[in-house]
């Protein structure tokens, strides 16, 4: 059994909107900083959110500032990326990740010990 999975992914015009969840499977993900990440075709991948579990607080790349939203639903051992008002420049594979370096480990993707196998996203007309 994979440690996360992501799911929720699919096509949605621009402005549109998504959710992505996160499943966790031995560990308790509500003990971790975890991240969400994307991936565009021909680039980098790069950070989106991190959330950290003292205070449940988050941090967004300024790309998403203001649109996305990362929550959690600790009954379920989940987590969520709410995206809303969504751009072409959004499609991706988008991954959840756990980072073995806490806070320290936010949006680098090298302190991240559990990676999911993504879910895409398409953003087009």
């Amino acid at each position: 059994q994979l440690p996360l999975v992501e799911s929720g992914g699919g096509s949605v015009q621009p402005g549109g909107s998504l959710t992505l969840s996160c499943v966790a499977s031995g560990f308790i993900l509500d003990y971790y900083v975890m991240m969400w990440f994307r991936q565009a075709p021909g680039k980098e991948r790069e950070g989106v959110s991190c959330i950290d579990p003292s205070d449940d607080s988050a941090t967004y790349a300024d790309s998403v500032k203001g649109r996305f939203t990362v929550s959690k639903d600790i009954a379920k051992n989940m987590m969520h990326l709410q995206m809303n008002s969504l751009k072409f420049e959004d499609t991706g594979v988008y991954y959840c990740a756990r980072s073995y370096r806490g806070t320290r480990g936010c949006f680098d993707a090298s302190a991240m010990d559990y990676w999911g196998e993504g879910t895409p996203v398409t953003v087009s007309a």
